[in-house]
């Protein structure tokens, strides 16, 4: 079947329709009214009427333009007034990440309540036997990452046969993460006529497969071109020296207001969330190697602003949509412009301000500058040191206190041990114990031993898993 190429822009026009006039029952409406939300974004004014007119649709919006509400209106719009059978939801909803299920999940759930519909997330690191017993019971609405969601069909836990509506929200970040060889065989579990809403920020080869694979003539909506920056967004390039990047790091991230800071791998997200306790700032890391409890925690206390910063790895990053963040700090540049563009959109959400900072080493410049150009952003620059004018004056950077702080969702109950790196030590590392404890690699334990590398290898296989979707 031929699909449609040309996208329908939403309208930006100040006499955007209200949710009522867009067809919403009168009961979500009310909901809506009571969480504070009046009126339709762009994307979700545009694709409310196509999908409550049962039409397959593809979304492509910018992160925080409000593709949940997006899609879940018109969906728990369609599904008013049903039960579902027992272990056959009528609806589901697949995302990436166990944290975006949960947070997508918190958007909706108060939604569907309104309706009398029955949501459950089914998602890895959390127990299997109480899902099951929730689909016998029977729910409306499921929302799963794809790995658990395969596991409950082979178990029989799960049928697919009777489903209705089938969204596939961030479709690009399943297909880097690898996950639409799974995403395409519960598709197949699935009746031909059941509706997809599938959301993007981009249109790659695998995503593009996928939408010629099962979707029929889809209606396209976009809001945005996929390489615009977010008009409300600030973009600036800090080059340090390395001897200063974690100091400048520490300062940045004592600012006031909600601060996300990025690293590439999960050893560095503990590193450096350590390395800030040290200095008297309270942080959160959030990588696939935490268990699911300790992210739920961590998340929580981010949200809920108990603390001010988080460190986060890309992957673990995709379930974030956390209101109130104004700073983006890539402590690690992005490895491409659109790990830039996806980072960079966890703030300036829902039309507020936000400023995005990357620290750029001098081997990385024209890495940077190259993947900016691409990511469609002009940022400006400059190079900076510890308690530098345009530092400050950029971000808001303070000098902390100095005194140890415990990082939030530890399971380590002891505080963190003062170290070079903690504001006003010396830049130049010293020999000896201090250089070695800067570092987070295998030679020892909390206790000094050295650890065998079958310890290693134990906990390499033990948290490997945590981010395959289950």
């Amino acid at each position: 079947m031929p699909r449609s190429t040309m996208p329908t822009v939403g309208s930006n026009v100040s006499d955007t329709p209200s949710f009522a006039e867009l067809g919403l029952p009168d009961a979500l409406v009310r909901a809506l009214r009571k969480n504070g939300i009046d009126k339709p974004f762009p994307i979700q004014a545009a694709t409310l009427p196509d999908a409550l007119a049962r039409r397959d649709v593809l979304g492509r919006g910018q992160t925080g333009s409000g593709k949940t509400l997006g899609f879940g209106l018109p969906m728990l719009a369609l599904l008013a007034g049903r039960k579902s059978a027992p272990k056959q939801p009528a609806a589901v909803v697949m995302v990436p990440t166990r944290e975006l299920a949960m947070q997508v999940n918190d958007a909706l759930e108060p939604l569907a309540h309104s309706l009398h519909l029955r949501t459950k997330v089914v998602v890895g690191g959390m127990s299997m036997g109480k899902q099951i017993d929730a689909l016998r019971r029977g729910v409306e609405l499921v929302i799963a990452t794809p790995g658990r969601l395969t596991d409950l069909v082979e178990r029989r836990a799960c049928d697919l046969s009777k489903t209705e509506i089938v969204v596939l929200d961030e479709a690009d970040h399943m297909a880097d993460m690898g996950f639409l060889p799974v995403v395409s065989a519960l598709l197949d579990g699935m009746p031909k006529r059941t509706q997809k809403l599938l959301f993007s920020a981009t249109l790659d080869r695998d995503v593009d497969a996928l939408v010629r694979r099962y979707l029929v003539n889809p209606v396209t909506h976009s809001t945005a071109p996929t390489t615009a920056s977010v008009t409300t967004m600030d973009h600036h390039l800090m080059f340090v020296s390395p001897g200063d990047k974690v100091l400048v790091t520490t300062e940045i991230a004592n600012r006031e207001g909600r601060t996300l800071l990025f690293v590439r791998t999960k050893h560095g997200a503990d590193r450096l969330t350590k390395q800030l306790g040290t200095a008297g700032v309270r942080a959160g890391a959030l990588h696939g190697g935490k268990t699911q409890s300790a992210r739920n925690k961590t998340l929580s206390a981010f949200r809920d602003g108990h603390i001010g910063v988080l460190v986060a790895t890309d992957v673990a990053a995709r379930g974030i949509h956390v209101d109130g963040i104004d700073l983006v700090l890539h402590v690690d540049p992005a490895a491409d412009h659109k790990d830039y563009l996806h980072r960079a959109g966890r703030t300036a959400r829902a039309g507020e301000s936000g400023v995005v900072v990357t620290l750029v080493l001098p081997p990385q410049r024209r890495e940077v500058e190259r993947m900016t150009e691409r990511a469609g952003v002009k940022a400006k620059t400059a190079r900076v040191a510890p308690g530098h004018r345009d530092l400050v004056s950029v971000t808001g950077a303070r000098v902390p206190s100095g005194n140890p702080v415990r990082e939030v969702g530890s399971e380590n109950p002891r505080p963190a041990r003062r170290n070079n790196y903690a504001a006003g030590a010396p830049k130049k590392k010293p020999n000896g114990a201090a250089h070695r404890s800067s570092h987070s690699g295998p030679r020892s334990g909390p206790s000094g031993r050295k650890r065998s590398a079958n310890t290693n290898k134990s906990r390499s296989r033990n948290t490997s898993g945590h981010n395959t979707g289950r």
